[in-house]
């Protein structure tokens, strides 16, 4: 089919306004979040419904156009990009943003794909309910996203990661076939839970359009505290005892080097370092309680005590207003945003067995700094659920461009380190473009050649998203 016939049937067949070809209009759905991805596109298609997208995806199956699914674009691993071949379409859902129904006595939230995670949380809040997963881009991100990349964030340790989430889905296929999968049931046992598949799949094997997603009791009390913590180790152990206090009240642990902290209070205007003296790491730490007269301050300064004294902790701040703990939650919602105006970094988004944190900094500490000398190593993450973001950078500008160029060499390391503690390379971002090819390193022949059976099953054309994932 001649291109602009394509596009010429797009327009006839979409709502006004649904497809964009002129280059300024394109250009903010062409570069990924961290700029480290540029694409081309013959045009960007914003669906306004469920049928919309049908019929795209229709057109794109007869004309075998690939289709770059996108949400908010904030994505860490440029699964939402095209490529420089400018074959595709970006298929960006932003404008299917309706929340369809909401039932608080079953905890459901029915929502387009394109509703902002911010806009899922405020509708879940409306009815005295929560939806939990929280990261910090969650005023920009969207729910298709967040199921496309089985997102997590800093409550996976209470609520669990997007999968633990989600009820139903609705999805588009590959020929355009819409499967209605928006199911409000906690028990369905009637043969494979197809909606497995969609979640985590970045879109590579059909466009979700609309989510039921689970709501909890909304917290009436909470306690955030900021701890001073002298290892990883300590930390870990700490979560271990605290756990045994406060059980599924413990929604939060979040570990922090003094590194990522010092970038914050750098980059980021009005941040400031909760604690007088520096330590090598910190904990920030959420509990909370359904029950609106539980003094957890008062709970968790006495559970805290006995580690202090053991030297778990060295110092603690304890938010004594709801001001004070969004002040302590800024400092490690910001970090990113800090390493991104300090400069590009090899960034690392692994997850191991709780217990093996302290060896895997370890371990990888020793084998980069001799290897690369003067590496600043940024650490912080979901210690609480094994998840670690580990960024590597140097200082001055040329000495980083040059390491920057060693990025195989670094990813070696880290990654075979990983695979030895049976972790895996990618928690929570996903793979993208960016780990397609290194997940052939550790991923079994037996797991890879399953993956390409389903998308072969479902997507035979190869036209959605190429060159993610598999």
């Amino acid at each position: 089919m001649n291109p602009d016939t394509f596009i010429d049937t797009l327009r006839n067949d979409l709502s006004a306004g649904a497809v964009l070809t002129e280059p300024a209009d394109m250009a903010p759905h062409l570069t990924d979040w961290r700029g480290r991805y540029t694409g081309r596109a013959r045009a960007v298609v914003r669906p306004a419904d469920t049928d919309e997208v049908s019929r795209v995806v229709r057109a794109c199956q007869q004309a075998k156009v690939p289709m770059v699914p996108q949400g908010g674009n904030t994505g860490l691993c440029g699964g939402a990009t095209p490529s420089d071949a400018g074959d595709a379409i970006v298929l960006c859902l932003s404008r299917m943003n309706t929340i369809r129904h909401i039932d608080a006595l079953d905890n459901t939230l029915t929502v387009d794909a394109g509703v902002t995670l911010a806009a899922a949380q405020a509708a879940a809040a409306g009815v005295g309910r929560l939806f939990p997963l929280s990261l910090a881009s969650e005023g920009s991100c969207q729910i298709g996203g967040n199921l496309s990349t089985n997102a997590g964030g800093v409550h996976v340790l209470r609520y669990g990661t997007m999968r633990d989430l989600t009820l139903g889905l609705e999805v588009v296929l590959p020929d355009g076939a819409i499967w209605h999968g928006l199911r409000r049931l906690r028990k369905d046992n009637t043969g494979f839970d197809m909606k497995q598949l969609f979640i985590g799949a970045e879109g590579t094997l059909g466009i979700i359009t609309g989510a039921v997603l689970k709501l909890f009791p909304r917290p009436r009390a909470s306690a955030v505290a900021w701890l001073a913590t002298p290892s990883a180790t300590a930390a870990v152990l700490l979560l271990a005892r605290l756990r045994e206090h406060f059980a599924e009240r413990i929604s939060a642990y979040e570990l922090v080097s003094h590194t990522a902290l010092a970038l914050v209070l750098e980059h980021i205007p009005a941040s400031q370092a909760p604690l007088a003296i520096a330590s090598p790491w910190y904990v920030l730490l959420e509990i909370t309680d359904s029950h609106a007269q539980r003094a957890l301050s008062a709970e968790l300064e006495a559970a805290l005590t006995p580690a202090l004294e053991d030297g778990l902790i060295s110092d603690a701040a304890i938010a004594q207003s709801d001001a004070q703990a969004a002040a302590l939650w800024q400092l490690r919602e910001q970090i990113s945003e800090a390493q991104k105006r300090e400069g590009i970094s090899i960034k690392h988004d692994i997850s191991v067995p709780v217990s093996a944190i302290s060896e895997f900094l370890r371990r990888a500490d020793e084998a980069l700094t001799p290897t690369f000398p003067g590496v600043r190593i940024v650490a912080f993450g979901h210690v609480g659920d094994g998840n670690l973001h580990y960024n590597l950078s140097k200082p001055g500008t040329q000495d980083n461009t040059a390491f920057i160029n060693q990025t195989d060499a670094v990813n070696r390391i880290v990654h075979d380190l990983v695979d030895a503690l049976e972790g895996s390379i990618s928690a929570e971002h996903g793979l993208g473009q960016l780990k397609r090819d290194e997940i052939l390193r550790y991923k079994s022949d037996t797991e890879i050649a399953m993956m390409r059976t389903l998308k072969n099953a479902l997507d035979p054309s190869g036209i959605m998203n190429p060159g993610k994932v598999i």
